[in-house]
């Protein structure tokens, strides 16, 4: 019994003792206001753009003042597609701000100019300036309605920085006028930024689980480097990873995760700049350790330390103690034993499969936790007391943590009766989890028994295994021809194409891959050389658009040099040819996808582009998706085309189930059988149309089509940009993004990109529909497998996996799918025969 209490009294302290390693700043309580309103920001720290009159100069942009003429008012009217005016403000020191309000020019009546949307632009060092994106990618904040009342808006996710921006944004030239305040706290840590390898895909049995920094601000490409992002957000993940705080995001959202696979040296190696030079004393990470899913807390860090330009040759090791039997989340606390330095290098080695982080603070100097308000500064006096701000939480430290070890008491007497009555549960629990686990490291001697059911086998790569132009070289068939495969792969400059004909009709033409990745984040249709002279004649008008028609509505994707953008456009009607018809009266705005190309691309990506406009014009076809018009009289460049308003068709098809007894007791959306092969052969029937030009896609896939009314499908090409199907595409090094679940083994191998691989991808594509979407084709292989899978089709020894029969699935359309996937390109269909085939299933009723 003795012990026992022992046990007791020891779990308390350490639960006392966590309950106050939280994150360094919490949301919740930070919301101060930093002192536009209260005076305790100089004037000399507020500039502007310009000023109507210095009677409303930037000093006179402070909220719920009305001195001056009673607020900042930029110099000229504000035209829509003029973001050049703002209003600076200088905290001069980094600062949490979670909160910003606005108000207009009142001035007592006489004023009544105020600014509708606006745009917050922030910066650490005052030369890289960031632009701020919601979760939801969205950069256009709600302002006022009149000139009088505050309108307060969250920032979600928060912002670290010195200097904030405001940019007034109108969908009409007009006058306007700004009051502004920022809510927020001190930014203790003194962390400008931190550089991490990117965040990685977890594939579980049912679904995906994607792991990367969804708000980092700095670059990412194979690692994210100078930007600070979730692991500084001041949001810890739950326990379940695939759960997360914030509403309708995918699964693993709060978490940045790594798989042990990636990185030969078993570690993560993280890099955090600081502000100058700190004495640290500790630095605190929240891990994930939900183990039954092979996801632990790190077992060792290794810490280097920077003062000035050297690196200290000792570094400092730390090993944690994390008990076995408990997954939930929680701090690791590392002590740094003062160490200064103005940098931190840290090597975080796995413990298991997976190692997930959702928040890493630092202690130095005398920072505690941010808690309290900013001190004033000397200025004017403030006119509203804490008690009367509502935006002012007072946050008692002693009292909460009191509470805390009283919960914590409670919480440790029901917890260790609970242990101990259902220690042998939890353990044949975990044996059962860990056994039924899918083990990619499993030898080639493992039993058919063992793996996934689903599949036929899984083979294992070798310890020879390289990328796909090096692996290609090692097959016995090409040993020959090494050097031109080699020489073949990396061809990325120029664009070879040869046409097989078959029964004296082109069936499909071959072109290399030239690069995947279009200027605007998504594919543009590979051209073959057949097909150039539809290009070289006379070039089809197309309208030119006003831009102050367009008004946005939300970011669908980005890509290296441009964005998509999904917006309404009023007059649209006066700008179409009668081809194109809308189901909307005419005065209505129409729904449209509005592709930019970046204003700092350069001459080849603007060249791509107008290209890309000149293709586009040519393609009509009921379910192709459509170039509606363009902006291209002055930057940024834009192409406006169609866009349908139920979104892309993984996402429709994944909210619906099919027709049955489960979906009207669960009382979900439903999906007949005869409407997924009514979506199945509008595709069908659009790819057949690009076919007979020769135009090849290299994106067929769900992401990669439109849901209009009564289930009407085009073809279009946003997929890649969007960061949620991130996930569908694999990086080669040195070379573009690949979807390479969806590609041909000769497209893989040998970079041919064929209409032959396009019904490939089709098969794929059809796969997907009558599994609604649900699941990742070889969702149970990691990419590396994929590609192994892929040299088991040109090995051609009977070995190859290929996608399982989806659930409802009859036969015949089975064998649809086997046939786009067969070894021999000229043994594939044509579009012509696919459609040809699903079209006369839909008219007789049966596939």
């Amino acid at each position: 019994m003795k012990h026992l209490w022992n046990i007791h009294l020891f779990l308390l302290i350490l639960l006392c003792l966590l309950g106050a390693v939280t994150s360094q700043v919490n949301p919740g309580v930070c919301r101060y206001p930093l002192g536009m309103s209260g005076g305790q920001i100089q004037d000399e720290d507020i500039s502007a753009s310009s000023q109507w009159s210095e009677s409303t100069a930037a000093r006179y942009g402070r909220l719920d003042f009305e001195e001056g003429d009673g607020a900042w008012c930029p110099e000229i009217t504000v035209e829509p597609d003029n973001l050049k005016e703002f209003l600076q403000i200088d905290l001069r020191s980094l600062h949490f701000i979670t909160l910003v309000g606005t108000q207009g020019r009142h001035a007592g009546g006489i004023g009544n100019e105020f600014a509708q949307m606006y745009k917050i632009k922030y910066s650490r060092d005052g030369s890289r300036w960031i632009s701020w994106r919601s979760r939801q990618g969205k950069q256009v904040i709600e302002g006022n309605r009149n000139a009088y009342d505050i309108v307060l808006k969250d920032l979600e996710p928060p912002i670290i920085a010195r200097y904030v921006r405001f940019m007034p944004v109108t969908d009409h030239s007009m006058n306007v006028c700004m009051r502004v305040e920022l809510y927020g706290c001190e930014w203790l840590d003194g962390l400008v930024s931190y550089n991490a390898p990117a965040g990685e895909q977890m594939t579980l049995p049912s679904y995906p689980v994607y792991l990367n920094d969804s708000v980092y601000d700095g670059a990412i490409i194979y690692s994210m480097t100078e930007g600070l992002g979730q692991l500084t957000d001041g949001v810890c993940g739950l326990d379940d990873f695939t759960h997360s705080h914030v509403y309708n995001v995918w699964p693993g959202y709060d978490y940045v995760g790594w798989n042990n696979e990636s990185f030969p040296s078993g570690y993560v190696e993280i890099m955090f700049e600081f502000d100058r030079t700190r004495n640290f004393t500790t630095m605190k990470v929240h891990c994930n350790n939900m183990f039954s899913l092979h996801v632990k807390a790190f077992r060792q860090v290794v810490c280097y330390f920077r003062s000035e330009t050297n690196w200290e040759a000792l570094p400092l090791s730390f090993s944690p103690v994390v008990g076995e039997t408990n997954p939930s989340a929680r701090f690791v606390t590392v002590n740094l034993a003062n160490h200064m330095a103005s940098a931190i290098k840290c090597q975080f080695y796995f413990a298991d499969a997976w190692m997930l982080f959702s928040e890493i603070t630092f202690q130095s100097d005398t920072a505690m936790y941010n808690t309290t308000p900013t001190q004033p500064k000397t200025g004017l006096p403030a006119n509203t007391q804490p008690e009367d701000d509502p935006t002012h939480k007072i946050d008692d430290s002693n009292t909460r943590l009191l509470i805390g070890c009283l919960v914590a008491i409670i919480f440790i007497l029901v917890a260790i009766i609970v242990l101990i009555l259902w220690r042998q549960v939890w353990q044949k629990v975990l044996e059962k989890s860990e056994t039924f686990a899918y083990n990619h490291n499993q030898s080639s001697t493992t039993s058919e028994q063992e793996s996934n059911a689903t599949y036929d086998h899984i083979f294992p790569l070798g310890p020879d295994y390289q990328e796909p132009s090096h692996l290609i070289c090692k097959l016995p068939e090409f040993a020959q021809n090494s050097e031109e495969l080699a020489s073949t792969s990396t061809a990325a400059s120029k664009s070879t194409t040869t046409t097989v004909v078959q029964d004296g009709v082109p069936h499909y033409a071959e072109a290399e891959i030239v690069n995947l990745q279009g200027v605007t984040g998504s594919n543009t249709y590979a051209i073959p050389a057949v097909t150039m002279d539809l290009l070289s004649g006379k070039d089809v008008t197309m309208e030119e658009f006003p831009r102050k028609l367009l008004t946005f509505k939300e970011k669908l994707g980005e890509g290296q040099f441009g964005e998509v953008h999904l917006c309404e456009a009023e007059g649209m009607h006066e700008f179409m040819n009668k081809e194109v018809l809308f189901d909307i009266s005419e005065g209505q705005p129409v729904l449209v996808a509005v592709k930019m190309l970046r204003s700092d691309a350069n001459k080849n990506a603007r060249n791509d582009f107008l290209k890309e406009i000149k293709i586009m014009s040519r393609l009509k076809d009921p379910n192709i998706i459509r170039l509606l018009a363009v902006c291209i009289h002055s930057d940024p460049l834009c192409m406006i085309t169609e866009y349908m308003e139920n979104g892309d068709l993984n996402q429709f098809l994944s909210r619906h189930e099919p027709e049955g007894q489960l979906a009207l007791l669960s009382n979900a959306s439903t999906v007949s059988f005869n409407n997924q092969c009514y979506i199945a052969t509008q595709i069908a029937s659009g790819m057949k149309y690009l076919s007979s030009l020769n135009f090849v896609h290299r994106d067929l896939a769900t992401r990669n089509c439109l849901v209009g009314k009564n289930f009407t499908i085009k073809i279009a090409d946003f997929g890649m940009s969007r960061n949620l199907y991130s996930g569908d595409y694999y990086r080669i090094q040195g070379r573009a993004v690949l979807p390479i679940r969806w590609m041909s083994w000769e497209s893989i191998l040998l970079g041919k990109f064929t209409t032959a691989s396009d019904v490939w991808a089709f098969g794929v594509t059809l796969w997907e529909i009558l599994n609604f979407c649900k699941e990742q084709p070889y969702s149970q292989l990691t990419d590396e497998q994929v590609i192994e899978n892929t040299g088991e089709f040109f090995r051609d020894q009977k070995r190859q996996i290929y996608l399982p029969q989806p659930v409802l699935c009859p036969d015949s359309l089975y064998k649809i799918m086997l046939s786009c996937w067969r070894r021999n390109t000229k043994e594939r269909p044509s579009f012509q025969e696919i459609h040809q085939a699903l079209h006369t299933a839909l008219i007789w009723g049966h596939v």
